[in-house]
């Protein structure tokens, strides 16, 4: 699959909303890929984004399924009264703070029905009769990691490849297990560095995430042993993105840069700072109780075209993203990681 791309780049699965079928179908005839993010859709609403995107392109993509974790037992009731007065700040309110699996299981039987060519997990490991029956239907199965020791355990758990995701990467963290006693949930590795410590330790083909906007950082990726590179937020204002107009300006405005936090959803993500990203750094560590619970809040705000109380999940780089068409885009990273190459000379 990775070999057959003209250039190796594949649209990230952005919940939530930025990850459209036009926006993978588009990079798609480009010459690279993407993932259709299920996360956060009941598998009716996946089935027809599987569809649309089949109507757009015959070239193959790939879907990112959550896979759920354990159920929290934080007392949530201090965040609730919190949540509750943002609330009412825009005349909306709470969600209820409820766990559950994100309907994995129609949607895990969905992508196999459906033999999608390649499905990736975040959040965990899929388990061995999950893994069998997509190899069984033709899946290439990617797990994605964020250390050494989660990359080890997707192999053992007959992953066929690694999405490995460095601490520059927007949005959610992929961590199997949130550490409530660190701010980022766990070790956190730069891309290149987690490139080199995972291609030591497993033997699986490595897609790099985290951080990428430019060109020159898809080749080095690619020269520093990735197969093919994953982007988000590179794509987050084109065309074809489903991103928020809020979140679009946010991303041209915005100088107060990112950080990780759980305020939005109780798992960390990084994002652009906003006040209520600064307001709530003591946010549980509870998903996706506390995504149920903020959401409204996060809706409204999006309504009202205010960014200071939205997810805007976004990589530390994001200043250098660029709007236009998504193929555009792609043509430009091509370009950059070409003259990249071409560039370094190393004298003899």
């Amino acid at each position: 699959m990775f070999e057959e791309l003209r250039f190796p780049v594949f649209v990230a699965p952005m919940a939530g909303g930025p990850t459209t079928p036009e926006l993978v179908a588009a990079v798609a005839e480009a010459g690279g890929s993407g993932f259709l993010a299920a996360g956060y859709l009941d598998a009716a609403a996946l089935a027809e984004r599987i569809a649309r995107t089949r109507e757009l392109t015959a070239k193959p993509f790939g879907v990112n399924l959550f896979v759920p974790g354990e159920r929290s037992t934080t007392d949530l009731a201090g965040y609730v009264r919190r949540v509750e007065a943002e609330a009412q700040r825009y005349g909306t309110e709470p969600g209820e703070p409820h766990w559950d699996d994100d309907r994995y299981p129609e949607k895990l039987d969905l992508v196999v029905a459906q033999r999608i060519p390649l499905v990736s997990f975040t959040f965990g490991l899929p388990s061995a009769e999950d893994v069998r029956r997509l190899h069984r239907a033709g899946s290439t199965v990617i797990a994605t990691v964020t250390g050494p020791e989660e990359a080890v355990r997707a192999a053992e758990a007959g992953a066929d490849a690694l999405c490995v995701q460095g601490f520059e990467a927007g949005g959610h963290r992929g961590l199997f297990a949130d550490d409530p006693a660190l701010p980022a949930g766990g070790e956190t590795y730069g891309l290149l560095a987690a490139l080199r410590l995972i291609g030591r330790r497993v033997d699986l083909p490595l897609i790099a995430a985290g951080g990428l906007t430019h060109g020159a950082d898809i080749a080095a990726v690619l020269t520093a042993g990735a197969v093919a590179a994953q982007l988000g937020t590179a794509f987050l204002r084109a065309d074809e993105a489903g991103t928020q107009q809020p979140q679009r300006r946010a991303l041209t405005e915005s100088a107060r840069g990112t950080a990780f936090t759980r305020a939005f959803s109780g798992r960390p993500a990084r994002g652009l700072v906003n006040r209520f990203l600064t307001e709530n750094s003591a946010a549980p560590a509870a998903y996706p109780q506390v995504h149920h619970l903020t959401r409204p809040v996060r809706a409204a705000a999006g309504r009202a075209g205010d960014p200071e109380a939205m997810s805007l999940w976004a990589g530390q780089t994001y200043e250098l993203s660029t709007e236009g068409p998504a193929a555009r885009i792609f043509a430009r990273l091509l370009t950059e990681a070409e003259a990249a190459i071409e560039k370094v000379h190393i004298g003899r």
